[in-house]
């Protein structure tokens, strides 16, 4: 009776979640084969790099604008608008490869306008599911769309590769369009999103001035800010250490042993799919702060573990326990921003707490390479007292350099988690949600 219970309350959400999750799994497809037809156009893991940062950036610049527009207009249409976008984006490479007029700029021109368009998805997708779920399901409904993402990225690129072989890149753009087609239809006649009433003033608030509304009110919520800030230097680190390097930490240390790589990154992503059913399961947290923080310390602590070992074994098993525990922090981060933001606000709350906290992930990518590349792996190499020291406990040669960088990322890592547990962050939240509670109770005497 419990589950059918669950089941019925979550109704709108489950609907929309697995359609949505269809249609992701033909996005990730399509994003697969694109990056083979590109690397075998070009060679270079530059052409792919490109691609990610135009698929990325834009969606940091425009998240403040997204966020209020979120907010105020539609949500469901503007979810449908920027689906539809995504499919005419696939429909215009089809019909570029089908006559042989495709080149890999018409990619970063296409991404840089989805992501333009991912903007606004994101945000409003955010605020849909706070509409459709009741608050005591937030965690768990974090653990559902942690569990649909990792399912998508252990099977994308199975799926894609099978697609590929049997019926070439055409065939996988046509089940990316039969996939964008279950969603969107799923999403105009199935479900509906309940709407926001906002007050009067609001809607005449200038546009300029609601869009740092979500950067005062993370400024006002101090709680709020500091989780926000701390999150910044974690995705910092995260790309300085084993979520940005891991693909060159493995092949370094393997003489480029694509199969030990690939065990490694089956490793994160089984990770990321065990998480997420812990996360579906699991009873709600009280103080879900305290679950971020040393969650976060332990998933820096596989970054120590997999520096000091060559065992490729080592590596899948760390790779796989720091996941588990990324995907739990994940999960409770989502809900505290959920229960303490209000729902005619979370669309640019989300928005200036997204762009404050990835604006350190394009530097933590462009640092860790530079460190890598032009510092650590050439003095890992060099023969010197210092080298020498550390080679006993990193070895030498290739990968070692970026192993020291792993060690040094995870003990910064643990420490700056470990040093957030003494803040009173649990009891700022709460004490920031009576006030609010009481606030709002007080108007509606008036």
């Amino acid at each position: 009776m419990k589950n059918l219970n669950f089941i019925k309350e979550l109704r709108s959400f489950l609907l929309l979640w697995s359609s949505q999750t269809v249609s992701e799994l033909g996005t990730e497809m399509t994003s697969y084969a694109l990056i083979i037809w590109i690397y075998g156009q070009k060679g270079t893991a530059s052409s792919i790099t490109i691609l990610t940062i135009c698929s990325y950036l834009p969606t940091i610049f425009f998240r403040f604008i997204a966020g209020t527009l979120a907010d105020r207009w539609d949500k469901k249409r503007i979810m449908l608008l920027t689906d539809l976008a995504a499919a005419c984006g696939t429909v215009t490479i089809l019909v570029l490869y089908s006559f042989s007029a495709l080149r890999i700029w018409h990619l970063y021109v296409i991404n840089v306008l989805l992501s333009f368009m991912n903007a606004f998805q994101t945000p409003a997708s955010f605020v849909a599911t706070s509409l459709l779920v009741p608050k005591k399901h937030y965690t768990r409904v974090g653990g559902l769309q942690g569990f649909s993402g990792s399912v998508v990225s252990i099977l994308a690129p199975a799926l894609g590769s099978c697609l590929l072989a049997f019926g070439g890149m055409k065939l996988v753009l046509a089940c990316d369009l039969v996939s964008f087609s279950v969603a969107f239809f799923v999403l105009l006649f199935f479900i509906k999103i309940p709407e926001i009433e906002h007050t009067e003033e609001k809607n005449k608030e200038p546009f300029l001035e609601s869009c740092r509304d979500g950067i005062r009110y993370l400024r006002d919520h101090g709680a709020l800010l500091h989780i926000t800030l701390f999150i910044a230097i974690v995705n910092f680190l995260a790309k300085l250490g084993n979520d940005g390097m891991l693909s060159p930490f493995v092949l370094g240390r393997t003489g480029n042993d694509q199969q030990v790589l690939g065990m490694v990154q089956s490793s994160v992503a089984l990770g990321l799919l065990a998480g997420s059913i812990i996360v579906t399961l699991m009873k709600t947290v009280r103080d879900k702060s305290k679950v971020v923080f040393v969650t976060t310390a332990f998933v820096f602590a596989g970054n120590v573990v997999q520096s000091l070992t060559l065992s490729p074994l080592v590596w899948c098993i760390a790779a796989f326990a720091s996941y588990v525990l990324a995907v739990i922090m994940n999960a409770n981060l989502m809900t505290i921003m959920r229960e303490h933001i209000p729902l005619e606000m979370q669309g640019r709350v989300f928005s200036a707490k997204d762009t404050l906290q990835n604006c350190t992930i394009p530097l933590g990518l462009f640092l860790g390479g530079v460190l890598a590349d032009y510092v650590m792996e050439p003095f890992m190499t060099a023969d010197s007292p210092m080298q020498k020291m550390l080679s006993r406990f990193f070895g030498s040669g290739n990968g070692s350099g970026i192993a020291v960088i792993f060690f040094f990322v995870g003990v910064f890592g643990i420490a700056i988690s470990l040093s957030r547990l003494k803040k009173p962050i649990y009891n700022d939240l709460m004490s920031s949600r009576i006030l609010e509670r009481n606030i709002d109770e007080r108007n509606n005497c008036i």
